[in-house]
């Protein structure tokens, strides 16, 4: 059953033609996927199967498997010394000896993209961050995931990869979770590490969580070199459940003009049945 259904995941994202892309829809983004997530119908894709580097849209996979775990919430958890990044030598405003519960470094983790955060879920995981690892791929392929690969659970390493299809396929498992969708829109969040450092504020990486043009339901952004700017939201856009991937966008904002340009290309599209009615592929 289950080799049914992962077949019938990559059947319903191979679809036709896109229909955005016949109506001037002009994504600036390398590789990028849009589709109704009420009926599963493709409504513009872009060397959506290209495999690429990820960044810390690996995050939404370490919230999955971190949930799915059902560790404590509220278990404290100490960011050590292995925590620290020593791939890409970034900074965090969480020193070592900071503690927090498994449930604050989650938050941080998916609003604000906070690497030690992540480093940590992953190394407190029963095994320790090799399992978590293993575990990451293992949901991947329960997910129909056929071409991504994790080798780490920050999205630091840029052989964490995937396709902008995959990970649509992500987006649309992580709005499954209230956890994630609460964490991952949240605008600002505050914390007490601990460590004499006193509190904390976090902003959420993703600006559109602020906007009130956008109902967004999950959210996540990425970057690296390697990567380029990336951004994956669940949204409610004309009433409809719509999911966007945008990945390797390289100026500043240009994924956050192309979220923009894909909403308002929907909003003001006449014929609603060619956004969310034609061409798409039911179970028999």
């Amino acid at each position: 059953m289950k080799q049914v259904f992962i077949l019938y995941c990559i059947l319903f994202f191979y679809t036709g033609s896109s229909l955005a892309q016949k109506n001037n829809l002009d994504v600036k983004s390398q590789a990028a996927l849009v589709f109704n997530a009420q009926n599963e119908h493709v409504i513009y894709d872009k060397n959506a199967d290209k495999v690429m580097p990820i960044a810390s849209i690996t995050k939404l996979m370490t919230a999955i498997v971190t949930l799915d775990t059902r560790l404590s919430p509220n278990e404290i958890i100490t960011i050590e010394s292995a925590d620290v990044d020593k791939l890409k030598y970034t900074t965090s405003r969480l020193p070592v000896g900071s503690k927090l519960s498994r449930h604050e470094l989650l938050k941080l983790s998916l609003m604000s993209s906070e690497n030690r955060a992540a480093a940590a879920l992953g190394r407190t995981y029963p095994g320790g961050t090799q399992a978590f690892v293993n575990a990451m791929n293992i949901k991947a392929k329960q997910m129909g995931m056929l071409n991504s690969r994790f080798v780490e659970p920050t999205g630091l390493s840029s052989n964490n990869v995937s396709s902008a299809r995959d990970l649509a396929k992500l987006v649309a498992a992580s709005n499954r979770y209230s956890v994630i969708r609460e964490f991952s829109t949240a605008s600002q969040h505050s914390v007490f590490p601990g460590n004499k450092r006193g509190q904390l504020q976090y902003v959420n990486s993703n600006s559109l969580v602020r906007s009130q043009n956008w109902t967004i339901d999950v959210s996540k952004t990425g970057y690296l070199n390697e990567a380029g700017r990336c951004l994956v939201m669940h949204a409610k856009i004309s009433g409809q459940p719509v999911v966007i991937v945008l990945l390797n966008s390289w100026g500043k904002n240009t994924r956050i003009g192309d979220a923009n340009r894909v909403r308002k290309w929907i909003e003001s599209n006449q014929n609603r049945k060619q956004v969310s009615g034609i061409n798409q592929i039911k179970p028999n």
